[in-house]
């Protein structure tokens, strides 16, 4: 029960149906929920943790804001992190890991058309993931995936932008042609330019 409501208040939190700045109440959530206040409790204190909510004196608990200082730290070490990814998974990623981020490329223009903002946002996921595989560095990859984790919900707030969709898509398929013709110099460029699409659609919508 506490994996349980861990996954389902964070899920929320990511989709916004818990806002940003709003108060949250041990009682309210476990009726929402249909579960204890214990679990309730431990996963508020792994949220915390997790840097998605917050205790303030006299208030509760509170989702945590995103303010613009949080979105120029990530997208900061986005673009040390990930732009060093896509070098190595052009060096190292196998045929099958290329056709897996291709098809991932194929349905992302499937979910643009169809403006599915849950599905854009599990295909990016899974890009993202592909590439930190394919890029065969465990530790690099560890440290991304603590990153995407604590990036979903920004990413919610940028895909809220219809516009942003198909671009987003775009930018993935120029990462995969990098990868494809094995050239890192243009992986990199690829990823920054993703990236930092990324935080001027997000500063447009914050």
């Amino acid at each position: 029960m506490r994996e349980e409501a861990y996954a389902l208040i964070k899920q929320r939190i990511i989709m916004c149906a818990f806002r940003p700045g709003e108060a949250l109440s041990e009682a309210q959530v476990s009726a929402s929920l249909g579960l204890g206040r214990t679990p309730v409790r431990q996963a508020f204190d792994r949220l915390m943790r997790d840097g998605l909510v917050e205790v303030l004196p006299r208030k509760g608990i509170m989702v945590r804001p995103i303010s613009q200082d949080e979105v120029r730290d990530m997208v900061e070490v986005r673009l040390l992190n990930e732009g060093q990814c896509a070098r190595l998974a052009a060096e190292r990623a196998e045929p099958a890991t290329l056709e897996a981020l291709a098809e991932n490329v194929r349905r992302g223009g499937r979910a643009a058309a169809d403006g599915d903002v849950e599905a854009l946002m599990a295909l990016d996921r899974e890009f993202h993931t592909t590439i930190s595989a394919g890029a065969r560095n465990l530790v690099l990859a560890e440290i991304l995936k603590n990153l995407h984790e604590r990036a979903q919900r920004v990413w919610f707030v940028s895909l809220r932008d219809a516009g942003h969709h198909r671009r987003v898509v775009d930018e993935h398929a120029a990462i995969v042609a990098a990868l494809t013709d094995r050239d890192p110099d243009a992986a990199e460029q690829a990823t920054r330019a993703h990236i930092l699409s990324f935080a001027e659609n997000l500063t447009r919508q914050l």
